[in-house]
Protein backbone atom coordinates (compact mmCIF):
# COMPACT_ATOMS: atom_id res chain seq x y z
CA UNK A 1 0.00 0.00 0.00
CA UNK A 2 1.28 3.57 -1.01
CA UNK A 3 1.81 5.67 1.77
CA UNK A 4 -0.78 8.14 1.01
CA UNK A 5 -2.81 5.73 0.65
CA UNK A 6 -2.12 4.09 4.02
CA UNK A 7 -2.20 8.46 5.09
CA UNK A 8 -5.83 8.74 4.55
CA UNK A 9 -6.28 5.76 5.77
CA UNK A 10 -5.30 6.16 9.33
CA UNK A 11 -7.37 9.77 9.12
CA UNK A 12 -10.42 7.67 8.07
CA UNK A 13 -10.20 5.44 11.13
CA UNK A 14 -9.57 8.94 13.33
CA UNK A 15 -12.85 10.43 11.90
CA UNK A 16 -14.62 7.47 12.75
CA UNK A 17 -13.45 6.59 15.63
CA UNK A 18 -14.26 10.44 16.82
CA UNK A 19 -17.93 9.96 15.43
CA UNK A 20 -18.95 6.55 16.35
CA UNK A 21 -17.66 7.09 19.82
CA UNK A 22 -18.96 10.72 19.99
CA UNK A 23 -22.45 9.77 18.79
CA UNK A 24 -22.56 6.86 21.66
CA UNK A 25 -21.01 9.37 23.94
CA UNK A 26 -24.28 11.93 23.19
CA UNK A 27 -26.71 9.00 23.44
CA UNK A 28 -25.06 8.08 27.07
CA UNK A 29 -25.18 11.61 27.75
CA UNK A 30 -29.20 11.48 26.68
CA UNK A 31 -29.78 8.03 28.81
CA UNK A 32 -27.47 8.27 31.78
CA UNK A 33 -27.24 12.05 32.44
CA UNK A 34 -30.75 13.11 31.59
CA UNK A 35 -29.59 15.41 29.05
CA UNK A 36 -32.67 16.33 26.53
CA UNK A 37 -33.88 14.45 23.50
CA UNK A 38 -31.52 16.61 20.74
CA UNK A 39 -28.99 14.61 22.46
CA UNK A 40 -29.99 11.43 21.01
CA UNK A 41 -31.11 12.36 17.78
CA UNK A 42 -27.73 14.27 17.60
CA UNK A 43 -25.94 10.97 18.65
CA UNK A 44 -28.17 9.05 15.94
CA UNK A 45 -27.35 11.35 13.11
CA UNK A 46 -23.60 11.44 14.35
CA UNK A 47 -23.47 7.49 14.16
CA UNK A 48 -25.48 7.26 10.72
CA UNK A 49 -22.11 9.30 9.68
CA UNK A 50 -19.49 7.38 11.38
CA UNK A 51 -21.09 3.83 9.45
CA UNK A 52 -20.68 6.00 5.71
CA UNK A 53 -17.61 6.64 6.60
CA UNK A 54 -15.47 2.80 6.78
CA UNK A 55 -16.68 2.77 2.87
CA UNK A 56 -14.11 4.76 1.85
CA UNK A 57 -11.19 2.36 3.43
CA UNK A 58 -9.06 0.55 0.93
CA UNK A 59 -10.09 -2.81 1.75
CA UNK A 60 -12.58 -5.09 2.38
CA UNK A 61 -15.31 -4.89 5.12
CA UNK A 62 -14.41 -8.41 6.98
CA UNK A 63 -10.55 -6.44 7.22
CA UNK A 64 -11.70 -2.78 7.60
CA UNK A 65 -13.80 -3.96 10.59
CA UNK A 66 -11.64 -6.42 12.36
CA UNK A 67 -9.10 -3.51 11.65
CA UNK A 68 -11.56 -0.28 13.35
CA UNK A 69 -12.14 -2.64 16.22
CA UNK A 70 -8.17 -2.38 17.64
CA UNK A 71 -8.51 1.45 16.53
CA UNK A 72 -11.89 1.80 18.48
CA UNK A 73 -9.98 0.60 21.84
CA UNK A 74 -7.49 2.97 21.53
CA UNK A 75 -9.54 5.81 20.72
CA UNK A 76 -12.01 4.93 23.60
CA UNK A 77 -9.07 4.64 26.38
CA UNK A 78 -7.99 8.49 25.00
CA UNK A 79 -11.72 9.75 25.02
CA UNK A 80 -12.14 8.24 28.67
CA UNK A 81 -8.87 10.12 29.31
CA UNK A 82 -9.55 13.28 27.94
CA UNK A 83 -13.46 13.85 28.39
CA UNK A 84 -14.13 11.91 31.51
CA UNK A 85 -10.50 12.28 32.87
CA UNK A 86 -9.85 8.58 33.59
CA UNK A 87 -6.70 8.08 33.16
CA UNK A 88 -5.36 5.04 31.72
CA UNK A 89 -3.25 2.42 33.59
CA UNK A 90 -0.53 0.40 32.30
CA UNK A 91 -3.28 -2.43 31.47
CA UNK A 92 -4.79 0.01 29.25
CA UNK A 93 -1.51 1.14 27.67
CA UNK A 94 -0.31 -2.43 27.36
CA UNK A 95 -3.37 -3.50 25.29
CA UNK A 96 -4.17 -0.78 23.14
CA UNK A 97 -0.74 -1.12 21.92
CA UNK A 98 -1.37 -5.12 21.99
CA UNK A 99 -4.87 -4.22 19.40
CA UNK A 100 -2.21 -1.37 17.64
CA UNK A 101 -0.03 -3.90 16.60
CA UNK A 102 -2.54 -6.18 15.74
CA UNK A 103 -4.44 -3.89 13.64
CA UNK A 104 -1.10 -2.72 11.90
CA UNK A 105 -0.37 -6.22 10.67
CA UNK A 106 -4.35 -6.90 9.49
CA UNK A 107 -4.38 -3.91 7.70
CA UNK A 108 -1.01 -2.62 6.77
CA UNK A 109 0.73 -5.46 6.39
CA UNK A 110 1.94 -6.16 2.47
CA UNK A 111 0.11 -9.30 0.69
CA UNK A 112 1.05 -11.21 -2.41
Amino acid sequence: METLTIAKSIMYFLIAGLFEIGGGYLVWLWIRDDKPIMYAVMGAVVLMAYAIIPTLQPADFGRVYATYGGVFIVLSLLWGWGIDGIKPDRFDLIGGAIALIGVTIIMYWPRN
